[in-house]
């Protein structure tokens, strides 16, 4: 009988903090051959959400593929925030989700059956919450437990949004709150309370759907979601794909309270340090060091941040926190 380990002990990152750094990232696409498909709307020259293929007039698919290891031990709700994370790809794109399909990599001999279980059970749930099957995937045999999806999503071409048409004059608005990647590593090391957990929980298994209602919208400009680069790594790209500046207003950013508390105290995720590497030169702060680090965190299954026309962002306001602007200038990122 397989004894019932910590999930997380099982891994050596966790959630979207797994991911490789940017500028490591960078240099594994950069021989990536360019676009060369008429109806490859979006691929992989602005680092978006997911890719983007037009099939006729009226209908494009967006695809994307999300996974990492767990973030949490429950492994139900391990399932439900790795496909809630793998499904806002598709909102982030302005799509709706239609098909999933699994991807598992377990390490056989240490994790009992009924865990498995209960992870892909966490993950259809979610699927079904969003109105779509988990219609197959693939599994194999992993040192380490992984578990995501393949996302596809519908989309009318003219309503594709990407994180390259921010436009000076902007708003910013984020949609949910930061301090994810701080909660995990207290749940790591034991430290994290129930309230905290649940909060963490609500966080990361809230589907952005919102994000398919933001692509009919008028002066909505850009959008992205939140993960594993941290507000700063993603409001940069933005940025840079935009050539645009950003500015974020640290007072105004939406946070969890034992998040902040925990960063006042120097808790900090391994993806803190690679995030502030990718971003030197890139990111300039003014902000209290504990607001800095939540704005680096990692986040996992994390907000939408979307560029709005100043008239559209009032009526944004019951969606999410207005957290800062685009504005003209060489692209960058301030804090203040």
């Amino acid at each position: 009988m397989i004894a019932t380990p910590r999930l997380t002990d099982l891994a050596h990152g966790g959630g979207c903090g797994c991911k490789l750094a940017p500028s490591v990232l960078s240099q594994i696409l950069a021989k990536m051959p360019a676009r060369e498909f008429k109806h490859l709307l979006v691929g992989t020259e602005t680092a978006d959400d997911a890719a983007v293929f037009q099939i006729n007039d009226r209908q494009a698919i967006v695809a994307t593929t999300d996974f990492f290891m767990p973030i949490v031990d429950d492994p139900f709700d391990f399932g439900r925030i790795a496909a809630t994370n793998a499904l806002s790809d598709v909102y982030a794109m302005g799509g709706t989700p239609f098909l999933a399909l699994a991807i598992v990599g377990m390490p056989v001999g240490k994790l009992p059956v009924d865990m498995v279980q209960e992870i892909l059970a966490g993950g259809a749930s979610v699927c079904a919450t969003a109105g779509i099957p988990v219609a197959g995937g693939h599994s194999i045999d992993s040192p380490e437990p992984i578990y995501g999806l393949v996302a596809l999503g519908l989309v009318d071409p003219a309503r594709v949004i990407r994180n390259s048409t921010a436009q000076a004059g902007d708003q910013l608005i984020l949609t949910k709150r930061l301090g994810v990647g701080i909660y995990s590593a207290a749940l790591k090391r034991q430290q994290l309370d129930e309230a905290s957990y649940r909060e963490m929980i609500a966080s990361t298994t809230q589907l952005n759907a919102v994000g398919a209602d933001l692509a009919g919208m008028a002066g909505v400009h850009a959008v992205t979601d939140v993960t594993g680069f941290g507000l700063l790594g993603h409001a940069w790209e933005v940025a840079d794909r935009s050539g645009a500046r950003v500015e974020l207003d640290a007072e105004a950013l939406p946070l969890y309270p034992g998040a902040l508390e925990a960063a006042e105290a120097g808790v900090r995720t391994g993806g803190d340090a690679r995030n502030r590497a990718h971003l030197e030169g890139r990111v300039f702060s003014t902000a209290p060091a504990a607001l800095e680090a939540l704005a680096y965190d990692p986040q996992t299954s994390g907000g939408l941040l979307a560029a709005v026309a100043p008239e559209q962002a009032a009526a944004l306001e019951g969606w999410g926190h207005c957290v800062g602007r685009v504005v003209g200038g060489a692209p960058g990122v301030d804090l203040r």
